[in-house]
């Protein structure tokens, strides 16, 4: 099973990305939860426990972890504590300038190239 914790659902990826993660299973969205400015180091770390055991009790082969850095940092830890194997997705971005009579405009396209290890 592929865990993708993040705010990106699965079913907005391109094929190359769909592919990829198909390698470690089946792929499972869990949105990435919204983090107060305001949460203190011990919110996000309990936060962060939560989501770690939730992730672990699917018994996942690898988990794409991309969301708020605190909150990130601490799932990650937990996730390679207990063996699980926790990447990210690594994109290019392409931009494209279309001047028109109203202006320039700027369309940004993200091309999926690979998921890299923590």
């Amino acid at each position: 099973m592929f865990i993708n914790f993040s705010n990106h659902p699965s079913s907005m990826w391109g094929e190359k990305q769909k592919t990829e993660a198909e390698k470690y299973g089946l792929i499972e969205d869990l949105p990435f939860p919204a983090v107060s400015a305001h949460a203190d180091r011990k919110a996000v770390q309990d936060l962060a426990e939560h989501y770690a055991a939730m992730i672990l009790e699917k018994q996942p082969e690898c988990v794409m972890c991309q969301g708020e850095f605190c909150l990130s940092y601490h799932v990650i830890e937990r996730l390679k504590k207990a063996g699980v194997r926790v990447v990210a997705a690594c994109s290019e971005r392409v931009v494209e300038e279309v001047y028109g009579k109203t202006g320039t405009e700027k369309k940004s396209v993200f091309q999926f190239i690979q998921f890299r290890e923590y």
